[in-house]
């Protein structure tokens, strides 16, 4: 294992820049991964990391010890920094002391859409889009397509928020979902507070997929047009409506629930 000491060193300069712009994740097609329990899952779910990053103090630490190991077994570039150049790059407060550096995964566009399916259309919170990813993960659906105007999903709050649920999901950004949504060979659903039909009243035992929008302005009015149906979330308090990380977890684990059902 190789020990970086200098902020001059290229490596750690590139590392800097990757750790605090979100501009060089995406022109780099790379973004770090933070924390045992991400850099656990990329092993398990996709396989090498491009380097492993871990803090001096970090080298016996019983949970990041046998993921060092691993990453040696596999031959995986390792470095070990000392406390003051490791922080710099970690965004997690008390964090644990290991970092990776992966290839963000990309993957394909379909000719059309005929699986179950996200449409993420202009969200813009990352803790919304993390927990919106992983409870597609939990429901397991597999294909999410994000608008161009959806925060970056690879980045890093949204990487702690969705719990290591990227690498089980195929993620589009910088998607046309208008475009897409006239390819769809299955219904699409958005929520809205004005619709007549309830969520607990559509058959979504066949596949479909959903739009979810702007935390405040909801789906496009482009996109809502191309909707098969319109669907309420029916509440008994004084609210207006649910945030959209709930709405969609109400919405895909009705799914399941009717996919379930004897």
């Amino acid at each position: 294992m190789k020990s970086i000491t200098s902020r001059d060193n290229p490596l750690y300069k590139e590392l800097r820049q990757l750790a605090g712009s979100s501009q060089a994740r995406r022109k780099a097609g790379r973004t770090l991964l933070d924390g045992i329990h991400l850099c656990d899952a990329y092993l398990q779910h996709v396989g090498k990391p491009a380097l492993c990053v871990v803090a001096e103090a970090a080298h016996s630490h019983p949970e990041i010890a046998p993921l060092l190991r691993r990453c040696s077994d596999a031959r995986v570039p390792c470095i070990s920094l000392p406390a003051t150049l490791y922080q710099a790059l970690s965004q997690v407060e008390h964090g644990t002391g290991l970092l990776f550096l992966v290839d963000t995964p990309q993957a394909g566009m379909p000719d059309s859409l005929e699986h179950d399916a996200l449409l993420l259309d202009g969200l813009q919170d990352p803790g919304n889009m993390g927990s919106i990813l992983r409870s597609a993960a939990a429901a397991g659906i597999v294909d999410v397509f994000c608008s161009r105007k959806t925060v970056f999903a690879w980045s890093p709050k949204v990487l702690r928020a969705g719990m290591g649920a990227h690498f089980m999901l195929n993620i589009r950004e910088n998607v046309d979902l208008v475009e897409l949504a006239t390819r769809a060979r299955i219904p699409l659903l958005a929520t809205s507070s004005h619709a007549s039909v309830r969520i607990y009243d559509m058959d979504l035992r066949m596949p479909v997929a959903w739009a979810f929008g702007h935390e405040g302005q909801g789906v496009s009015a482009e996109l809502m047009q191309l909707a098969t149906q319109q669907v309420a979330i029916p509440h008994l308090g004084l609210v207006e409506s649910l945030n959209v990380a709930a709405s969609a977890a109400v919405c895909l684990f009705e799914q399941v629930r009717q996919k379930s059902a004897r």
